[in-house]
Formats: structure tokens, C-alpha cells, sequence
């Protein structure tokens, strides 16, 4: 919810730019990524894999730099649950890990009980295990935009409503196909009923792994009104992929272009105000 004022001041600013970096904690070369685009380029948000292998890692460097706004990426599907396996059985495949079949479990959320119990158990687990790292909550978002399920976004919106949860990611890209409208539709009514902040628009969807800099430069030419969101997944280079399902990601390009000066100044040149979610709202023409 933009919370636009009918009495905007004439010369406020009619853009917002939120840039992210989704994964933070999964691997020590997303982690330095993160860093480094922070320190010496456009990133200004992170989204936390709290039961990642390199949480911890993460929360370190964070912590040495508060105006990193950082927020937590829960994940639900493809990735390793924050409680013991054996109180989640439902939700978790013979290998331990959060199962990557969304579709199934999206209808057993809805329709099973205990199902939903355990999910909701999960959920609290890990904003409980971000509430520990002792950052500010400045955003919540979910691995593979899962929260798009009205059930597990009226539960992280349950949940979260104990911990600071205020603002979250609306995974509407502009030019999307016209069926997903009245679903990102219903999405932003059930935010906006909860008083949860939320952005106009995401870039960063029909090119996952891919936003180079010319493909963020694209976008911030062509920079719509309202608060965005700008989302990717840098890393440092490295040996191997970083997981199997990102075999494909080209995370050493989106690292460079979150330091281009090109992209850095497209960004000044647009006239947008920068920041988290929290600096972003904190605004007095939003």
C-alpha cells in the first residue's frame, strides 16, 4: 500500500526504488556479494534465509552495517525447514528438505488441517529464528513468491503480525499476462485489509538470474510511478552453481551490475527516492 497522500507536496518525489538481494545467508559468496553492492553500489535491501548454511555469516555482516535494510526471506518450498524434520513431517520430502511441489502442496494447505498446522509452526519458527538475529524486521518476502497463496499469506500475515511484520513484496511485474491480475489483485487487497505496506511493482520476475546491467538499465529507463521493487541474486564468482535449481543464474553479472556506475546513475537519474521498505514509507508522500 503506497499510502499516497491526496495533499502531495508539488516537488515530492513520484518514485520509489527499492533494491534487493534475495538469498542473503544461502552461500558466502551471495553473503559478500551483498556486502560489497551495499557498500559500493546501488543495493540497499537484503531478504534473509534464516535456516540457510550461511546464515549466520549473513547476520554478521549485516549487523556491521545498519543502513543495509534487511528483511526475511522465508522459505516454505526448495530449501531446508528451520524445525526439526520430525515436527514438520508433512512438509518435508525423504531427504529432510522443504518439497519443490508447490502445486500439490499448495492444495494440501488449503484443504488439510494439520498440514496447515505444521506450516504455520514453520512459519513462526522463522521469523522466531530472524527476531533472534536482533536486525530491525524491515521487509518479509518468501522463496519462489509463495506468499501468492492466499493461505500462506494469511498465515505469514497471522504470524508476523507478533514480530513487526509492516511491509511486504507484491511480485507484480508491469507487462505481466492479463489472467494474473485479478490474483495479484485479490494479493494486494489482503495486504492492504492487514495495514501491511507493500510495493506498486517488482522488476526482476521474467528475468530470474538474469539482470544484468543492461537488463537493469532497460528498466529504469522505462521506470513507472509509484514504489518499486528491483530484486535479484548476486554473487561473487566462484567455483560450481550455488544450488542445482540456479545452475543457470548468471549471479556474478547481477553482482557487477548492483556496482555499475551506469546503473547508479540511471537510478539518480530518475529522480526516485532509495532505500528499504522502512525508509521508503517513512516518507511523508507515501
Amino acid at each position: 500500500m503506497t499510502r499516497q497522500s491526496a495533499q502531495r507536496p508539488i516537488n515530492a518525489p513520484r518514485r520509489a526504488l527499492i533494491v534487493t538481494a534475495d538469498d542473503f545467508g544461502l552461500h558466502e559468496r551471495i553473503n559478500e556479494a551483498v556486502e560489497r553492492a551495499h557498500l559500493h553500489g546501488v543495493l540497499t535491501s537484503a531478504s534473509l534465509m534464516v535456516s540457510a548454511p550461511a546464515a549466520a555469516d549473513a547476520v554478521r555482516r549485516a549487523q556491521r552495517y545498519p543502513s543495509l535494510r534487511v528483511g526475511l526471506h522465508l522459505v516454505l518450498a526448495d530449501g531446508v525447514p528451520m524445525l526439526a524434520t520430525h515436527l514438520i513431517p508433512a512438509l518435508v520430502d525423504r531427504h529432510g528438505r522443504l518439497g519443490e511441489r508447490m502445486v500439490r502442496d499448495g492444495f494440501r494447505f488449503f484443504l488439510l488441517p494439520e498440514v496447515r498446522r505444521q506450516l504455520k509452526a514453520e512459519i513462526r519458527a522463522q521469523f522466531q529464528a530472524f527476531a533472534r538475529t536482533g536486525l530491525t524486521l524491515d521487509h518479509v518476502n518468501t522463496h519462489k513468491h509463495f506468499h501468492l497463496h492466499p493461505t500462506v499469506l494469511a498465515l505469514i500475515i497471522e504470524v508476523g503480525s507478533e514480530y513487526g511484520l509492516k511491509a511486504m513484496r507484491l511480485p507484480y511485474e508491469p507487462g505481466a499476462p492479463a489472467w494474473i491480475r485479478p490474483w495479484m489483485a485479490r494479493v494486494r487487497k489482503q495486504l492492504d485489509n492487514a495495514g501491511i505496506a507493500h510495493n506498486d511493482y517488482v522488476i526482476g520476475m521474467s528475468q530470474t538470474g538474469h539482470m544484468d546491467e543492461a537488463a537493469l538499465l532497460a528498466a529504469l529507463a522505462r521506470l513507472p510511478e509509484g514504489v518499486g521493487e528491483i530484486y535479484s541474486h548476486p554473487a561473487v564468482a566462484g567455483e560450481g552453481a550455488i544450488t542445482r535449481t540456479m545452475q543457470a543464474y548468471r549471479h556474478s553479472d547481477e553482482f557487477d551490475a548492483l556496482v555499475s556506475a551506469r546503473v547508479a546513475s540511471a537510478i539518480a537519474a530518475s529522480g526516485a527516492i532509495t532505500g528499504g521498505f522502512a525508509d521508503v514509507f517513512a516518507q511523508p508522500s507515501y
